[in-house]
């Protein structure tokens, strides 16, 4: 007969331990009384999710890390990838246990709260409730990174994160500290208001810190352009963080690309250089307060873009003899060029301005209207015979 067989007749006794309930007989409960006879300390082995989670994150920078070690998308000087390295863990540790108030564990306690209560308490379907806190999450950190790319008050502290030369894995902890209060207190406004579970607040969170680190990691990745059609890989954040604004205000994206391709935010370039121009600090105390000067952007005379683009468009049909048939050609390269040159490295302000840039891609698709057309033949024309040129379109039908 069995030991368990022989204490079959007896009650089954519960022990509570963290947040489970274990069910033991008898004879076990007599084998742990023999353990503490012999002056063992026995404790169940538990481990939360979250700290599962966190490990399996340290263990996945820990792989990154290695890989960027030893087969590096571009090589960089040792030295200040050590500092990169040194600034960016500090900041996190500073964020880690200076910003406990707003970590992921208070995200956590407010979905346990709220859950019930929210818009998404109307969903019968657990897998569409799922997928969907995933997706207005991953919507919040696309519109929160953009709005940081758009506003001098939020560029402020991005820019930190923007300044790092040396772009590689642990660039995805440079944040400071500001721009990841205002961040979480957005991500609890949404989980309250769409009453998003905690269990899926607890697994969005560790998808998005590992496609962050992932993407910022300087490694090739096979069928990288194949898997951007779907998700942010490492050569569309790079485009990111180049230095050109013109180039680094575009793939917002944390997770999904869908975001940058919905609203027409994606470019599939390579920079030229990593970081932002001029010189910023690269040491942890001085970065920090780098966060807290707002950059004002040089005052900017009142210009004439058509006219410039148009004396741009001349003079590229002068190098050609003013032969006809490439003036809308002159016109789209003179457009690219001329708005490179103002708006370069200027943020965008306001809509005016911001309708200016986009009316070049605009052209790309040959949207251009007759009025554009007369312009520049007309520009080209008046050049043209103030210079004693002869144009060989000037009887042209379109005047």
């Amino acid at each position: 007969m069995t030991l368990r067989e022989t204490f079959a007749h007896q009650p089954i006794i519960n022990i509570t331990y963290g947040y489970g309930v274990y069910q033991l007989y008898n004879e076990e409960k007599t084998m742990l009384n023999l353990t503490s006879l012999l002056g063992f300390n026995f404790k169940w082995p538990t481990m939360l999710p979250a700290e599962v989670m966190a490990l399996t994150l340290l263990m996945v920078f820990a792989i990154l890390s290695t890989l960027e070690f030893q087969a590096p998308r571009e090589k960089l000087p040792k030295k200040h990838l050590l500092q990169s390295y040194k600034t960016n863990i500090g900041l996190l540790i500073i964020n880690s246990v200076g910003l406990s108030l707003v970590s992921a564990s208070t995200l956590l306690v407010l979905a346990e709260h709220y859950s019930d209560k929210g818009l998404f308490n109307t969903l019968s379907s657990p897998a569409w409730k799922a997928v969907l806190s995933f997706l207005m999450l991953d919507l919040l950190m696309y519109l929160w990174h953009k709005a940081c790319h758009s506003y001098d008050c939020l560029w402020m502290f991005h820019k930190v994160h923007h300044n790092d030369p040396y772009l590689n894995i642990s660039t995805s902890f440079r944040i400071h500290f500001l721009e990841l209060v205002i961040c979480n207190f957005l991500k609890a406004s949404l989980i309250i208001f769409l009453g998003i579970e905690g269990t899926m607040v607890l697994t969005s969170e560790a998808i998005m810190t590992f496609f962050i680190m992932f993407h910022h990691t300087n490694i090739s990745v096979m069928g990288e352009k194949l898997l951007g059609h779907v998700i942010i890989v490492p050569s569309l954040h790079r485009i990111h963080h180049s230095t050109q604004r013109n180039e680094h205000d575009s793939n917002y994206g944390a997770v999904l690309s869908l975001w940058d391709r919905l609203f027409g935010t994606l470019t599939e370039l390579k920079p030229a250089e990593i970081g932002i121009n001029g010189n910023s600090p690269q040491d942890l105390v001085n970065l920090i307060k780098f966060g807290f000067i707002l950059q004002t952007p040089p005052s900017v005379q009142t210009i004439n873009l058509d006219a410039m683009i148009a004396e741009a468009a001349y003079y590229k049909a002068e190098k050609r003899g003013f032969y006809p048939g490439n003036d809308i050609q002159d016109w789209l390269e003179a457009k690219r060029d001329i708005i490179a040159l103002v708006y370069g490295d200027t943020p965008v302000k306001n809509n005016s301005t911001r309708k200016l840039q986009c009316n070049y891609f605009k052209f790309i698709n040959l949207n251009m209207n007759h009025k554009s057309i007369v312009y520049l033949r007309k520009s080209i024309i008046t050049m043209a015979m103030n210079k004693n040129f002869n144009v060989p379109f000037l009887s042209s039908k379109v005047f």
